[in-house]
């Protein structure tokens, strides 16, 4: 099985976990229908509540969660692979994880992965966010062998260190992911050429399913859910912010002749860094 069809669902999740799982169901099901084999959802879809205080009093653990058990059955039924992007999950010490879930055919549980880097940033127009005050943050990367291939997970800001993503192309991951919920500035931004970069310098497909739209806690994220060849081409998009599906068929022979072309893993040397004073500093020693 050297191809797949996949596909990157773009929603506007809210408050309610029982309205974002029916909206999950809806697109995951019109993705199926249109003949997807793997479908991947968004960063929180199961829940986009910013204040930390109404976050703690709506979330459950992993037990209980809706949206996880949506997944599951839908996997089982339907016979593909879900990737719930990500859910909010309350942890047994009082911290929250931003928990990805992999199911299989069949409805069993493949992998989990928890988002490694934790977005605290302060952006312009006062815009700024502290994950790190609610979330506790990852600690290994994730490497799935599957049907199709090998399939390597991350979250939304951990597209912005490409070290994540060479140490998965090392370990052979030919699919990468990074289900996201990007805010409107740093997706208008930055959002493209990440993930084509990503894409590129690993030689490896990229998903990205993202949030998108004015949500109901008053952030707004930028979508453009995107599916990208390891060539850096994007092959679907879904153009805008709108709910909506991204669908494209993945070969995955094009990540070998990607590679092949430009092997710049097998190429790459280690080094070490000097640190060099400038003329100025040269020049006041020497007097």
């Amino acid at each position: 099985m050297s191809k797949l069809i996949a596909a990157a669902l773009q929603m506007r999740s809210g408050t309610e976990p029982e309205a974002n799982a029916d909206a999950f169901e809806a697109l995951v099901r019109e993705a199926a229908g249109k003949g997807a084999q793997y479908v991947q959802s968004p960063e929180m879809t199961g829940m986009m509540v910013r204040s930390r205080d109404d976050l703690l009093e709506r979330i459950t653990g992993e037990r209980g969660a809706l949206v996880i058990d949506r997944a599951r059955a839908l996997a089982d039924e339907l016979s593909i692979f879900v990737h719930l992007g990500s859910t909010a999950v309350a942890l047994d010490d009082g911290r929250v994880a931003n928990r990805a879930f992999l199911f299989a055919p069949g409805g069993a549980l493949v992998t989990t992965y928890d988002k490694l880097h934790m977005f605290d940033v302060d952006l312009d127009n006062g815009e700024s966010w502290r994950e790190s005050a609610t979330y506790a943050a990852g600690e290994r990367a994730v490497v799935a062998d599957l049907p199709f291939g090998r399939l390597g997970f991350a979250i939304c800001y951990d597209m912005r260190f490409p070290q994540l993503f060479r140490a998965q192309a090392l370990a052979e991951a030919q699919v990468l992911t990074a289900p996201a919920a990007f805010t409107r500035q740093t997706g208008e931004a930055h959002w493209h050429v990440l993930l084509r970069a990503r894409a590129i310098e690993n030689g490896a497909f990229m998903i990205a399913a993202g949030q998108g739209g004015l949500h109901e806690d008053g952030r707004e994220t930028y979508g453009h859910s995107l599916i990208v060849d390891p060539w850096g081409r994007v092959l679907a998009e879904v153009d805008g912010n709108e709910p909506g599906i991204a669908m494209a068929e993945l070969d995955l022979d094009a990540v070998a002749a990607a590679r092949g072309k430009i092997p710049n893993l097998k190429n790459a040397r280690d080094f070490s860094v000097a640190r060099v004073s400038g003329g100025g500093a040269a020049e006041r020693k020497a007097s």
